[in-house]
Order: structure tokens, then C-alpha cells, then sequence
């Protein structure tokens, strides 16, 4: 079994957004060159997270405000007490951003058959963004023979 590893760099954007990850995926299964195996994306960062699902503008608008409303920015939270924590002083408040990635999860195994990456037919792999716009990298290791 060989393995191949690389990241993936994304400017995202601002608060909560969503983006299609699906080509730079598969461009790293090419590039490893095995036909059958698995690919694992990970997030890097603690509030950034990793979903596959539909890739469709209104839902997608309805992702980003069911999770606003299950856990707003601007609720109380302590992490979110700068002056009570020893941080950089311009520290973000984005408790809700650390709680909405422990919800969705910070990675996905998807299969590779034939040499391509399996999703569904209206499956995609997202990357969601809960505390930006930032600069983000995602690792992706394939692996199979």
C-alpha cells in the first residue's frame, strides 16, 4: 500500500461560509495515482470544519443559518472573556465557531474505487469556515494500492 500526502490552501470567507473542496480532492487522488484505497481530508484548524453533503446555494444558505441560530455569536460564552484568558489581545470571540466545528467534525475518509474519489451524485466535500475570512490549509493523505 503507498500512501501520498499534500495540503490544500484556501483564502475562505467572511463568518460562516461554505466551499466546495470536491475538485482539489480529486486532483490529489489523480495525482496519487492508486486505483483502489481511501482519502483522508482533515481540517487543521480548530474552527474550521470538514462535511460531505450537497452543494446547492439555498442549502447551503440554510446550513449556515440553522447552525447561527443553534449557536449564535453573540451569546454568552467564557471563552469568549479575552481579559480572563492569556491570548493575543486581538484574540477573535469565536466560542460558537469552536462549537459548531466539534458538531460537524474536523474530517472525512471517503473511498476511492477505480482510481477516483466515490462521492454520491449530489454528494461534495465542503469545507466550512465558522471564524472567518482566513487563510486555511487542509491535509489530504491517500492511501491504497
Amino acid at each position: 500500500m503507498g500512501c501520498c500526502y499534500t495540503r490544500i490552501q484556501i483564502q475562505t470567507g467572511r463568518g460562516l461560509s461554505i466551499h466546495d473542496i470536491t475538485p482539489q480532492v480529486r486532483a490529489c487522488v489523480q495525482r496519487a495515482g492508486i486505483g483502489e484505497g481511501f482519502v483522508v481530508v482533515s481540517s487543521r484548524h480548530t474552527t474550521l470544519a470538514l462535511t460531505v453533503n450537497e452543494n446547492e446555494h439555498r442549502l447551503l444558505l440554510d446550513i449556515r443559518d440553522f447552525f447561527l441560530r443553534l449557536v449564535p455569536p453573540r451569546a454568552r460564552y467564557l471563552h469568549n472573556d479575552i481579559h480572563l484568558r492569556d491570548c493575543p489581545p486581538d484574540e477573535p470571540e469565536n466560542a460558537h465557531a469552536h462549537l459548531i466545528a466539534m458538531m460537524l467534525g474536523n474530517s472525512e475518509a471517503l473511498p476511492v474505487h477505480e482510481g477516483h474519489l466515490d462521492l454520491g451524485r449530489w454528494q461534495s466535500v465542503l469545507l466550512v469556515e465558522l471564524d472567518g475570512p482566513r487563510d486555511r490549509s487542509v491535509a489530504v493523505q491517500v492511501c491504497g494500492d
